[in-house]
């Protein structure tokens, strides 16, 4: 209010308060064509189902408005952004058990030399679940779960916790797509604004 920005009146929100109308949808067509561009929704054996609207306006583990006809409920799992594929697979196939962190701030200021075990929130509003923390030779921090972990992003923050004490935390940079197999390339975010 003191500055007389037309925002300060509202109440706090999650939501982008620059754009006024909080249309990001309208937002991103209008400033990125990248974003909103359509492409293919695939199955997980590469099978085209249809086609959505811009890998911008979906998120990992949406499960309404895809827009595809299914026998069973389908769930985002993944989006290749290099190949504008929207992934959609089955719930059991949306379970993570490995995720791996970068740009970790460690608390003490000192990084755990062996794994460790602790609880991990992945979500602001998301309850912890148990796994086993490791920081691994190439500075990145992998995360293993007890149990399946649902709708894990890229981009988002992992917090390690040690009941209520903060261990660290950093920004998830890429899961198993459901293997046990180490992780393969970490997502290269690109600017997608046109201005």
């Amino acid at each position: 209010q003191k500055f007389g920005l037309p925002v300060a009146s509202k109440d706090e929100s999650q939501d982008l308060c620059f754009l006024g109308d909080g249309d990001y949808r309208r937002f991103l067509r209008e400033y990125s064509e990248k974003a909103s561009a359509s492409g293919p929704i695939l199955d997980t054996a590469g099978n085209e189902l249809g086609q959505h609207q811009g890998l911008a306006f979906y998120t990992i583990g949406q499960r309404k408005g895809l827009g595809i006809a299914s026998n069973q409920p389908m769930f985002v799992l993944r989006k290749d952004v290099g190949r504008n594929a929207l992934v959609v697979g089955t719930r059991d196939q949306l379970g993570r058990h490995l995720l791996l962190v970068r740009d970790v701030n460690w608390i003490s200021g000192e990084a755990p030399t062996q794994p460790i075990p602790a609880q991990i929130k992945i979500r602001y509003k998301a309850r912890r679940v148990a796994g086993m923390v490791e920081v691994l030779a190439d500075g990145r921090t992998q995360v293993t779960f007890h149990d399946p972990v649902f709708g894990v992003t890229a981009g988002q923050t992992a917090v390690f916790y040690d009941n209520d004490k903060v261990l660290g935390g950093g920004i998830i940079a890429d899961t198993d797509n459901n293997s046990t197999d180490k992780i393969g390339s970490i997502l290269k975010i690109e600017p997608i604004l046109k201005r």
